[in-house]
């Protein structure tokens, strides 16, 4: 255990001298952040992805259908349950969904000026204010074109919008946990695979393993080191764009933090492995950016991931990088509880067990 707490504090102490290498690592996730909140933390897109259930089937349901259709700002998703369309816009999959219930067609064909206006059930995501207002203003145009095409003109069918999330959210709520996620996996895979293979070449592991240090001791102060460092890191992120755009984490702390030691951990097993492969610092370097750079296109940090093409969807979905920004987003945008994003930690943990079994067999003390 001595040995244990030595070699963690020996790495924070060489993390605090290397003062130009920490103030990089520091800034420039911090510098991208600024950057891209300045110039795109209010915007947002005006594409509209809509999905309708006709439980009515009628030719008055179909022509208001086609109305949607011909719309080109509305990408338009027939589906045949409510629940599992609502669950989707739920996870952002939707801006809208309408429900048009039994008995629409039949209420439009014997409408008169004494009958009421016929509700027609719409739930909008509100995570993303801006294509919700869209949504809601297309569809309410929509509408009333139908009644207007009714003689002797009288509201026969009207929006019953429902809000689904009441969060005000912009582009810069989507960036901040994805320049998190960024950061912990350049500075735990390139980091690790960079100074151990500069350690193996300088030939420290080796003065290391002539003392009788266990390979898990050492493993096991690494990572102290690098979750206290990560941790710190990702909390000044945290201060700073709350500070500078007001971006709030609406969820558990202990939960954000648990998926910050996640994501640690499962890319410090990767730095291992690239470090284990590689055989001088000159080779760590190019395979750990050849490893993380598609994933920061990849994995959520600058795009939202339901945005990629559809025959990228399965390999953005294995991503750890991916699970650790999504997870990050769902807590602190929406707040969703740890428990509930089990199939995002179980995918970590099951990169971090994986990932440490395959270093653990490539690891060379030189």
């Amino acid at each position: 255990m001595k040995a244990y707490w030595q070699l963690t504090l020996a790495q924070l102490r060489i993390f605090a001298r290397n003062r130009q290498v920490l103030f990089f690592t520091l800034l420039f996730p911090i510098i991208l952040m600024l950057t891209l909140g300045s110039f795109l933390g209010n915007s947002g897109g005006t594409s509209i992805t809509m999905a309708v259930v006709d439980q009515d089937g009628s030719q008055e349901s179909k022509h208001l259908l086609s109305t949607f259709e011909n719309n080109e700002s509305i990408q338009l998703d027939k589906r045949t349950d409510v629940d599992e369309a609502l669950n989707e816009l739920k996870e952002s999959d939707y801006q809208v969904v309408m429900e048009i219930p039994e008995g629409y067609g039949e209420q439009l064909q014997s409408h008169t000026d004494e009958s009421e206006a016929f509700d027609l059930p719409v739930y909008f995501n509100e995570t993303d204010a801006t294509a919700s207002e869209l949504g809601l203003t297309v569809v309410n145009a929509a509408v009333d074109q139908v009644s207007k095409n009714i003689e002797d003109y009288s509201p026969a069918v009207a929006v019953e919008a429902e809000g689904v999330r009441a969060l005000d959210l912009g582009y810069i709520d989507f960036l901040v946990p994805g320049i998190v996620a960024m950061m912990i996996m350049n500075n735990n895979m390139n980091g690790v695979a960079g100074q151990i293979s500069a350690w193996r070449e300088r030939g420290i592991l080796r003065r290391m393993q002539g003392t009788r240090l266990k390979a898990s001791t050492f493993i096991a102060g690494q990572i102290t080191a690098r979750v206290i460092l990560n941790a710190l890191q990702a909390i000044l992120v945290l201060i700073v764009a709350s500070l500078l755009f007001q971006v709030q984490v609406n969820g558990s702390w202990l939960a954000l933090l648990t998926f910050v030691v996640l994501g640690t951990l499962a890319f410090m097993a990767i730095g291992f492995i690239i470090a284990g492969l590689a055989k001088n610092p000159e080779s760590a370097g190019p395979i750990a950016g050849f490893a993380s750079f598609p994933m920061l296109f990849l994995g959520g940090v600058f795009f939202p991931i339901n945005s990629m093409p559809e025959y990228l969807q399965p390999i953005v979905h294995i991503l750890p990088i991916s699970h650790l920004s999504t997870a990050l987003r769902e807590t602190m945008n929406v707040g969703i509880p740890f428990f509930d994003l089990w199939h995002h930690w179980l995918t970590l943990v099951a990169w971090l067990v994986v990932a440490f079994f395959i270093a653990s067999r490539t690891f060379k003390w030189e």
